[in-house]
Order: structure tokens, then C-alpha cells, then sequence
């Protein structure tokens, strides 16, 4: 007797005999199904289901070409494999991307298997990837970005699969979502070493014209820096950065910080005395360069280990990841 019950879902938008893969792929993830369990028969779902013969057909025929099912003639289908597959998009690959991603496969079990992509914020990309992943995988955890037409394109994914992550912005109500904030939370984080901050002459913003990072960043940088009577600088080209003696700089770019370090190096200029430099984002190399970089940063193994959970469990969530300033010798 199968344990395995389906039922329609006449609201949504996929098609029924995808409704029917998705049911049987979920119920292996939260090992409602497991290897060797029976599967209704054909003429069972029919019943049950009001589902058509040439649909029970094309879903159990779609299941038997990933290896997830298998037949035996007079018996019936069979869970043949209990591999559960994660659809991972992120926008792009830096170091501490790499430590979401580790902390990701590490809090998951060897019986499921995650495809990375990236978008690298290309509109065209972003649509085709998804696009061409929708029904394949049984969670999807993505890392939207600001473009008018991704709220359309991530709606192809059924709300109680989809995790977004990182940033919070066009998520969909119904869909589950852990990021970190890039305005109160830099104020709050910047206000905890106030006397610190005060002891270089400017404090300068460097949001390059080639970053994604949120604007919103912006507002709350500069409305630190009055509240705190601290003269500053937002430069929005990175031709601007001319390290001076006496400031303080405030990087969201490696890019930029590497220009920073070696601006330092020519001028022989003292990291942590002369100049001062925070870094956004948290990298395993940051701790060791110059005696320590200081990083403002959400805690990217933190978000991997629940997104995980999330995979795992297929319990909504909606959570906030702390920021936090972490001071070293650059400062």
C-alpha cells in the first residue's frame, strides 16, 4: 500500500504533471518517500486524482529519466533513488560568497545534490536560467537583484520552494526569505565606535561606479556622519580615491580596497595610523592582511547554515542576519 497521497492543485499555475513530480520530489527531501517505498499506481492517481492516464504517464516517465523512479512490470513504481536536488543562484562568485556556499554544502546531507549559477546581474541571464530550471528541483534558493523584471520572472517558482537570500529586495510575500539590511544596520554598526571613527580627519565613502552594492547604504552613511559631527566624502567613482593622510575610508569593493593597499605601500603610508580603511564583507583572508582588516559584515556562514535548514526542513522563514563592525589594526 503506497503511503504516498496527491492531490491537485486547481489555483496553481503549473502544469498538472508537474504538480505531480514536485509532490513526489518533496516527499523524498522530507523523507515522506524513501528508497524502495511504492508509488500509486497509474490507474490509482487516475481515481483519486481526477488525473488523466497520459498525465500520470508523462510524470512517472519524467521521474524515471532523472533515476528517481523505476517500474517493474506487474508491480509498479518504485523510488529508486532519494537524491534531492537544490537550485543555488547566486549573482556572482567572491571570497565570501565561497563561505556561504561551504557553510551551504556542509549543513547539508550527502543525499542531496545542489547546481550552482550566477547571474552576474544580467536581466537575460537572470530569465533564461530560471527560466529553464523551473520543475527540475525540489528548493530554490536565489539572490535577487534590482531590475524591474525580476519579481515576473522569480513568480515562475512556486512560493513554498523559493529562498531568497541577501539581499531583500523584490522577494515575494508567500516566499520564504534571509538577508541582511544595508542601511539601519550600517548606522548601528558604525555608531558602536564612534570615538574611534573621529580620530581621522574625513571619513570617505567609496561606492564606485561598478558596484551593485544597495544604494540605500548611502543614506544611512551619510546620516551617521551627521548625527556624529563627522566631516565626510562620497565618492562615486573609484578615479576619485586618492589615498590621503588623515582619512578614513569606508570600501564596499575589493577591488578597491586592493587599489587602497597599494596607494598605501607607494605613498608609505601606515595602515591603522596615517590612513584608516573599513572593508564591507567578511573574507577568511581579511583577519590576516595587514595585521587585520576591519569589516563591516553580515555573518555569510550564518545565512549558508540556514538556508540549509531551510532545504531541509521546507519550513517558511523570514530572517534577518545580523551586521556587525569588527575592528582590527586598519583602523
Amino acid at each position: 500500500m503506497s503511503k504516498f497521497k496527491f492531490q491537485i492543485d486547481p489555483l496553481s499555475n503549473q502544469l498538472k504533471f508537474q504538480q505531480l513530480v514536485d509532490a513526489v520530489t518533496d516527499a523524498i527531501s522530507r523523507n515522506l518517500l524513501q528508497v524502495g517505498d511504492i508509488l500509486p499506481s497509474v490507474n490509482q492517481l487516475v481515481k483519486e486524482s481526477s488525473l488523466s492516464r497520459d498525465t500520470v504517464f508523462k510524470a512517472y516517465a519524467e521521474l524515471k529519466n532523472r533515476g528517481i523512479v523505476e517500474s517493474v512490470p506487474n508491480k509498479g513504481y518504485f523510488i529508486a533513488k532519494a537524491t534531492t536536488k537544490v537550485f543555488l543562484f547566486l549573482d556572482t562568485f567572491k571570497a565570501y560568497k565561497e563561505v556561504l556556499y561551504g557553510s551551504f554544502l556542509d549543513n547539508l546531507p550527502d543525499n542531496f545534490t545542489v547546481d550552482l549559477h550566477f547571474h552576474h546581474y544580467n536581466i537575460e541571464i537572470f530569465e533564461k536560467i530560471i527560466t529553464e530550471s523551473i520543475g527540475k528541483y525540489s528548493k530554490y534558493i536565489v539572490m535577487n537583484f534590482d531590475h524591474e523584471r525580476v519579481p515576473e520572472i522569480i513568480q515562475q517558482i512556486p512560493p513554498a520552494k523559493l529562498l531568497s537570500i541577501d539581499w531583500q529586495v523584490h522577494t515575494i510575500a508567500e516566499a520564504s526569505s534571509i538577508y541582511q539590511d544595508f542601511g539601519p544596520s550600517l548606522y548601528q554598526a558604525l555608531q558602536t565606535e564612534v570615538p574611534l571613527i573621529k580620530k581621522y580627519q574625513r571619513f570617505i565613502y567609496l561606492y564606485p561606479e561598478f558596484t551593485y552594492h544597495p544604494p540605500e547604504s548611502l543614506e544611512y552613511f551619510e546620516r551617521f556622519c551627521k548625527d556624529n559631527n563627522i566631516r565626510f566624502e562620497i565618492f562615486k567613482s573609484s578615479r576619485q580615491m586618492t589615498v590621503e593622510q588623515g582619512d578614513l575610508y569606508l570600501l564596499v569593493s575589493d577591488r578597491t580596497l586592493a587599489r587602497f593597499l597599494d596607494q598605501c605601500a607607494t605613498k608609505n603610508l601606515t595602515i591603522g595610523q596615517d590612513v584608516g580603511v573599513i572593508s564591507y564583507n567578511e573574507t577568511p583572508m581579511k583577519k590576516y592582511v595587514k595585521d587585520g582588516i576591519s569589516v563591516i559584515s553580515t555573518d555569510f556562514e550564518s545565512m549558508g547554515k540556514k538556508a540549509a535548514e531551510f532545504v531541509k526542513s521546507g519550513e517558511s522563514i523570514h530572517l534577518q542576519i545580523p551586521t556587525h563592525l569588527t575592528i582590527r589594526a586598519s583602523v
